[in-house]
């Protein structure tokens, strides 16, 4: 069913674990990694492909001549490849920009050319700014909620779906998803590629090198255990912001799903995250990270709110839950403790890292 799987971005968290779980399922299938191994911590993957003989390649989607379709002869490939950090677009545009754009053109071109069906990994990012923080939002406790009625459609107590309105900026990361997005419909029209989108939330669990920026949850969880500070950043500086969570073995078993149900879902655009039932505030973060660690770490709160970013940000994923039956599995509680135990089985690896 799986023969020749290309996985780009295949060394990164996602990527890594997607292969790793994917040769554990369909042993017999030929799975390649190709990446540029930017990210610190991304090289510590190698020894675990080669260990699950994983075919591992050093190269950049940037460059057109590294995604050779004489090489990488698949059948389907799974674009895990992306700067993934809002940040990085106001400090560093041209390489958010040749990654992210430059670069799913030529992973276009190479779906093409091998007539290879394409599973792409977008961001919920791609939804506007601006109308996010207008939203009506009330102050709990320990988190903001949404009131139940918004200004805009597509929005529901349950979170943003994909009906929610694309009008207004949004991030260059997030720009440059949407335009990839757009350029794989061109490509269904034009030349039958088939594809699928997943424009996925905050995906988090072992083996994140989480930062501020991307990997929060693993960043927060990773600061409990090192005993370093961390910052509430806007919005009162209290931690009421709210993200929802999918621990990435999660996705791996959505992703299992939509490989072996292509056809089914060919030309999907779609939602996924943890949703409102797996969604915490960093106040609420805080708390289980100090319950499972033990330690109290000092926590300073900011009222200057960082550039790009939004107070709250539910993914209401219930169309592809309706549509194939999946669900995340994985309560917030529990991807928790794992990054914990995973943080603690590898301490000396990851200090220097984390």
């Amino acid at each position: 069913m799986m023969e020749n799987i290309l996985i780009l971005g295949g060394a990164g968290f996602i990527g890594s674990s997607l292969a790793l779980n994917l040769k554990q399922q369909y042993s017999d299938a030929h799975i390649i990694c190709l990446d540029n191994l930017r990210r610190r911590g991304s090289e510590l993957n190698l020894p675990r492909f080669k260990a699950a003989n994983i075919e591992f390649i050093h190269g950049d989607i940037r460059s057109e001549s590294d995604l050779d379709p004489a090489i990488l002869s698949v059948d389907t490939i799974i674009d895990c490849s992306a700067e993934p950090s809002v940040l990085a677009g106001f400090s560093s545009p041209q390489y958010v920009l040749q990654t992210n754009l430059v670069g799913t053109i030529n992973i276009l071109e190479l779906a093409r050319k091998l007539s290879a069906r394409l599973l792409f990994l977008s961001t919920s990012r791609v939804y506007p700014i601006e109308p996010i923080k207008q939203l009506k939002l009330m102050e709990a406790e320990t988190r903001f909620q949404l009131a139940s009625e918004q200004p805009y459609p597509g929005i529901s107590p349950q979170g943003i779906s994909e009906d929610f309105p694309l009008t207004g900026a949004r991030s260059l990361y997030g720009a440059t998803k949407l335009a990839s997005e757009l350029l794989i419909e061109e490509y269904r029209h034009a030349y039958g590629l088939k594809a699928i989108i997943n424009r996925c939330g905050v995906i988090t669990g072992p083996w994140q090198m989480g930062k501020v920026d991307q990997g929060v949850f693993t960043f927060w969880m990773a600061a409990h255990y090192f005993k370093k500070s961390l910052r509430y950043i806007g919005y009162g500086g209290t931690g009421k912001q709210v993200r929802d969570l999918l621990h990435v073995n999660d996705l791996f078993n959505l992703v299992q799903y939509q490989l072996e149900h292509f056809d089914q879902l060919d030309g999907d655009v779609l939602n996924v995250g943890g949703g409102l039932a797996v969604s915490l505030s960093l106040l609420e973060t805080t708390q289980i990270c100090a319950d499972i660690t033990g330690h109290q770490i000092p926590i300073e709160g900011v009222l200057a709110e960082r550039e790009g970013d939004v107070p709250l940000f539910i993914t209401d994923a219930r169309k592809i839950q309706e549509k194939t039956g999946w669900k995340p599995a994985y309560s917030a509680q529990q991807t928790l403790l794992e990054i914990y135990q995973w943080i603690q089985q590898h301490e000396s690896l990851l200090a220097g890292i984390l």
